[in-house]
């Protein structure tokens, strides 16, 4: 097992090399830069910029030099700081980049990670019994259901929600963390505002699980070793919550290794709908500025917690099947 887990590192090593790398070159390759931005709003606001100013400005954020050979030297320039565990300062917000991910990330942590609880309490359960009752009303209105979740837009749903039940009907505060009332403790006024964002995310999300839940017990019902069990006179019960539903665990873990890096990640979307103040909205920001520091930090992040993700995943088959061994 640690032969296993040390190969597995030193092979992540190298895909994160490759990783930062081509994104690197993706990133300084993006039709503008963070420079140009800055010209273009002065601008427009009617200033007139003289080209010594541009120039020093390309100078001071390492621009200057937009070659090949440019573009290698700042990257291993960013790697040899990465290296110091330091990711740079941001452009855009003029903090350090760890700073900045650690401050924002809190939010987007708690939002997803409540989700992802109630989409698989919802989502498994759901997909289990739709499979159980296979061609029966309640398997087509699952699936129906299942189906109008999928469809919707992140965007388009996340605006009607916000729009019937904050807007209209006032249920719910249309902003996060905004008019807070003082009658209530934090938390339970935190969690208030954050109802409508995590509503939106389960509901959007749990079509896919529950499709792959469905999909995995059916073809485990349809096995052998299920009709042997039956055969025997086994309650119908322990077929299939002892028997099938184990086997149908397999491969729903592989669907775990995205969790990790879904739960720092946020959601640029749907942040930027309820006005959280999450990492995804913060990276949206700094993409649509160039801030090149941040956002190989955040990627680069979000690239490490998938690694560790698959890698954990890899060891959790271990324990919902036995007879896998890593070597």
């Amino acid at each position: 097992m640690l032969k296993y887990i040390l190969k597995r590192l030193g092979l992540a090593v190298l895909i994160l090399l490759g990783v930062s790398l081509i994104l690197y070159i993706l990133v300084r390759c993006m039709p503008s830069n963070f420079v140009e931005n800055i010209v273009m709003q002065m601008n427009n606001g009617g200033a007139t910029i003289p080209q010594e100013t541009i120039d020093a400005l390309y100078k001071m954020y390492g621009l200057s030099d937009g070659s090949f050979w440019g573009i290698i030297k700042g990257y291993f320039s960013w790697l040899w700081s990465l290296m110091r565990f330091d990711l740079g300062t941001s452009f855009k917000f003029g903090v350090p980049v760890i700073q900045d991910i650690a401050d924002h990330m809190s939010v987007s942590f708690i939002v997803s990670f409540i989700a992802i609880i109630f989409e698989y309490m919802i989502a498994i359960p759901l997909g289990v019994t739709a499979a159980t009752h296979q061609y029966s009303l309640r398997d087509y209105i699952i699936t129906f259901l299942v189906v109008i979740g999928i469809s919707f837009p992140s965007f388009f749903f996340a605006q009607v929600i916000k729009d019937l039940l904050a807007n209209k009907l006032g249920w719910f505060p249309p902003s996060a963390y905004e008019d807070l009332t003082s009658s209530l403790p934090t938390f339970l006024d935190h969690a208030y505002h954050l109802v409508l964002p995590i509503f939106t995310i389960v509901v959007l999300s749990i079509g896919g699980t529950v499709r792959y839940t469905r999909t995995n017990m059916l073809e485990v019902l349809n096995s052998d070793y299920i009709r042997t069990a039956r055969a025997k006179g086994l309650k119908e019960s322990k077929v299939i919550y002892k028997h099938a539903f184990r086997n149908t665990m397999i491969p729903i873990v592989t669907m775990m290794a995205g969790i990790l890096p879904s739960l720092f990640s946020g959601s640029m979307i749907l942040e930027q709908v309820f006005d959280l103040p999450g990492i995804g909205a913060r990276a949206y920001q700094a993409m649509i500025a160039a801030d090149i520091p941040y956002i190989m930090g955040y990627n680069m992040f979000l690239a490490f917690l998938s690694v560790i993700g698959i890698l954990l995943t890899d060891l959790m088959y271990v324990v919902v099947d036995p007879r896998i061994k890593l070597t």
